[in-house]
């Protein structure tokens, strides 16, 4: 098993060359994971482990230290969003989307582009950031919206429509949003803009109940008529597909930590069925363990190779996206292969876990069975296992 894959494990020492570098430690994570089957069962918020994680810093742990934060790579951030979905899967999943919203900012800053600055200064201030991006039938993703812009006078704008999958939805201070300005048919414009929670004209329609991921609290988000200010709307954009530091960067921050989340749920998965293989013991096999049995054997090493797989694609992206390395018009298909590898592999590697763990992972007081409902949301982050599939396709063929 790789270092990462050891260091995901809550009985395991954090690695010494990362000790002075990670915020979650296993005394943490293990109170978080504790109350993760309640969350599911009840399908309740993560409020306790949300206060867990502010008092530990890791809210901020993306922002630079100039900012008061400490400044975490992409390759860290990776880390610790892999060992926290080891432990609670929609605890990581959610938190992202306030995480990816600082690594934008930062990324613009350390860039010279301080027109993110303002994201920086508020997650200082201890605000939360949440992601306004999924809406009903648009496939289109950033390149389009079903949500209307209307511009208004000084350059603020109001929106009007209907998001859904939106994430921390209880808490979240700050919502990053997109929808399109047809005033000009001719030449319609994709907007890039925040509200505030307490601005008029948006309501929360609590819909989330949902199969697996239920503690995220991504509940749907009626726009009717909210107005982001001027001064929080950070792009107009021609519609068609984004090519843009903002947008580049909400690719580079938010996509490879959403993977690490899959990441991590596959790990434990793993770690569950080899466990139970170890102990289960098997009459057919004359008294020895399921460790023994040639399909369970062959059903490890199949999950195995996955699980290196995913996080060397992983670990050598984001290594890439950390030192600079300009891959030009392929780095979008580069991010989301990445995370089509790790949404894909994840989901294999649970399906292998139960085939391993046998019948007792139906019952729902078996971890895996939760497990197993979690991983099935990988694939419908946007952009979609299609959408997704349709980009990298047409990148390498040049036809994107």
């Amino acid at each position: 098993m790789n270092e990462i894959a050891r260091d995901l494990r809550s009985a395991a020492a954090i690695p010494a060359e990362a000790s002075d570098r990670t915020i979650l430690n296993n005394d943490l994570l293990a109170r978080i994971g504790a109350r993760a089957a309640d969350y599911d069962r009840q399908n309740r918020f993560f409020h306790e482990d949300l206060e867990d994680l502010r008092q530990a810093g890791y809210l901020g742990g993306v922002l630079p230290q100039a900012f008061g934060g400490r400044d975490l790579s992409l390759l860290e951030i990776l880390r610790e969003q892999a060992r926290l979905a080891y432990h609670a899967p929609s605890t990581a999943l959610a938190i992202n989307m306030h995480l990816y919203w600082i690594g934008v900012a930062a990324r613009l800053w350390r860039r010279g582009d301080h027109s993110a600055n303002w994201i920086l200064e508020e997650v200082a201030r201890g605000r939360i950031f949440a992601a306004g991006h999924g809406e009903p039938g648009n496939d289109l993703g950033l390149a389009g919206s079903s949500v209307v812009a209307e511009p208004l006078p000084g350059g603020a704008y109001r929106f009007t429509g209907r998001k859904v999958f939106t994430s921390l939805s209880p808490v979240w201070d700050w919502l990053g949003i997109h929808g399109l300005d047809a005033t000009d048919p001719a030449s319609p414009k994709v907007v890039h803009a925040f509200i505030r929670r307490d601005a008029p004209g948006y309501r929360i329609v609590e819909t989330w109940d949902a199969l697996g991921v239920r503690a995220t609290g991504s509940n749907d988000t009626v726009l009717d008529g909210v107005v982001a200010e001027a001064a929080h709307v950070s792009r107009v954009l021609p519609a068609g597909p984004p090519n843009d530091a903002f947008t580049d960067s909400i690719l580079g921050a938010a996509v490879p930590p959403i993977a690490a989340v899959y990441y991590g749920i596959a790990q434990r998965a793993f770690d569950l069925a080899v466990e139970g293989a170890k102990a289960r013991v098997s009459p057919a096999l004359e008294g020895r363990t399921y460790a023994h049995h040639v399909p369970t054997q062959h059903a490890v090493a199949q999950a195995a190779i996955e699980l290196h797989s995913i996080w060397a694609l992983l670990e050598r992206v984001a290594v890439e996206w950390d030192a600079g390395i300009d891959h030009g018009a392929e780095w979008p298909a580069r991010l989301l292969a990445a995370k089509q590898h790790a949404v894909d592999g994840a989901r294999r590697v649970v399906d292998l876990a139960t085939k391993v763990a046998g019948a007792a992972s139906l019952f729902k007081r078996h971890e895996l069975e939760r497990l197993y409902r979690d991983v099935r949301s990988g694939p419908f982050h946007p952009p979609n296992t299609d959408a997704t599939l349709d980009i990298i396709g047409k990148t390498y063929l040049g036809v994107a």
